[in-house]
């Protein structure tokens, strides 16, 4: 049967996320997914919500948590945009500042979904590439373009760029937008956060799903000038001015709110992260230096989509990328001393 609809289908390559296994006997590392809960103050105000306001549309503005982030972050209500993950925020953003038909720049290795939003957005774009080491070479991003995308630390090498290093990026780059996506910021990276005061065209990017322990409520910001958020607020109420919902908005102030919690599960991971680092390395693993809460390694003598298959059936899930450059490269969550020991132990068998 003819089906001429087919040809006007909108074709497009999708993101692929980390596999999202439902068995409850294995060590999931493939995600980034923080091992410890929420913050208490959050397990309070999701105990304590009223489920009859679900009745109701939830605070178009998200007021309250807005005023929270802008508390934390020592800036104004009206610098925070709030969206469903930092995923949404990201799409909004491409949306919002990448008009002018000039390429936009990021890394060749970072995170997949860039090139699927500008695929859909139709915006052009140019990878410049990570030296040999997987890190960012400033001076590539010394030419025209459309603007300027930089994760900090890098996905899913984990390397991190210093804050004068930022600096020097929106000072060769002051024609267009910059955003920093610090989804990962919070593990040991210095966050551009400072540099909002002198820079307009800055714009930051993070998420409550790693750090905060909050991925299943998809909670994601913005911190930029005002110029910047309102144009964010006009282009996300042009199609829904309800983003964010009712259970998420008090989750998160909560999660804001609980500022010793936070650090102290932050320095936990860094912690573990480290001494995993070092286990893997004395195992003969090169382990990139990393800032985020996962380890991004490869092994001179084994290959790297046989070490997943193998933990893979040990009931252990890492992340495996059959990408250029990185296919002989492992994506390794840090997840509890415990199930980082056990994903040594495995290792250690399988060499």
């Amino acid at each position: 049967m003819d089906k001429p609809f087919l040809a006007k289908l909108r074709r497009i390559d999708p993101y692929v996320p980390g596999e999202q296994p439902q068995s409850q006997n294995i060590i999931k590392l493939n995600a980034n997914e923080n091992p410890y809960p929420p913050a208490p103050g959050v397990q309070a105000a999701l105990r304590a919500f009223d489920a009859s306001s679900l009745a109701l549309y939830p605070d178009a503005n998200g007021k309250a948590l807005k005023t929270a982030l802008a508390n934390r972050f020592s800036v104004k209500p009206t610098q925070v945009f709030l969206g469903n993950g930092s995923d949404d925020v990201l799409a909004l953003a491409f949306q919002s500042f990448f008009c002018s038909g000039e390429p936009i720049l990021y890394p060749d290795i970072t995170y997949s979904f860039y090139p699927v939003w500008c695929d859909l957005f139709r915006i052009p774009y140019e990878t410049v590439p990570l030296d040999e080491n997987f890190c960012v070479r400033l001076r590539d991003y010394d030419k025209p373009n459309g603007g300027v995308v930089l994760p900090n630390p890098n996905a899913p090498t984990g390397r991190a760029l210093p804050l004068d290093a930022i600096e020097d990026l929106l000072q060769h780059n002051q024609d267009c937008v910059v955003i920093i996506d610090e989804a990962y910021v919070d593990f040991g990276a210095a966050s551009a956060v400072p540099l909002l005061s002198k820079y307009e065209n800055l714009l930051v990017v993070q998420t409550m799903s790693k750090s905060r322990s909050l991925a299943g409520l998809r909670i994601g910001y913005a911190l930029g000038s005002e110029t910047l958020i309102a144009t964010l607020e006009a282009v996300k109420n042009s199609y829904n001015s309800y983003t964010m919902d009712a259970v998420a908005l008090a989750a998160g102030e909560a999660a804001v709110k609980d500022e010793t919690y936070f650090q102290q599960t932050c320095r936990k991971v860094a912690a573990t992260r480290d001494r995993a680092a070092d286990a893997l390395r004395a195992l003969g693993f090169s382990v990139s230096p990393s800032l985020a809460n996962f380890l991004f390694v490869t092994h001179p003598q084994k290959k790297a989509a046989d070490i997943f298959a193998y933990l893979r059936e040990q009931g252990i899930f890492i992340r495996y990328f059959k990408l250029p450059r990185i296919d002989n490269h492992l994506r390794i969550t840090v997840g509890t001393d415990e199930q980082m020991d056990k994903l040594i132990d495995a290792l250690r068998a399988y060499l």
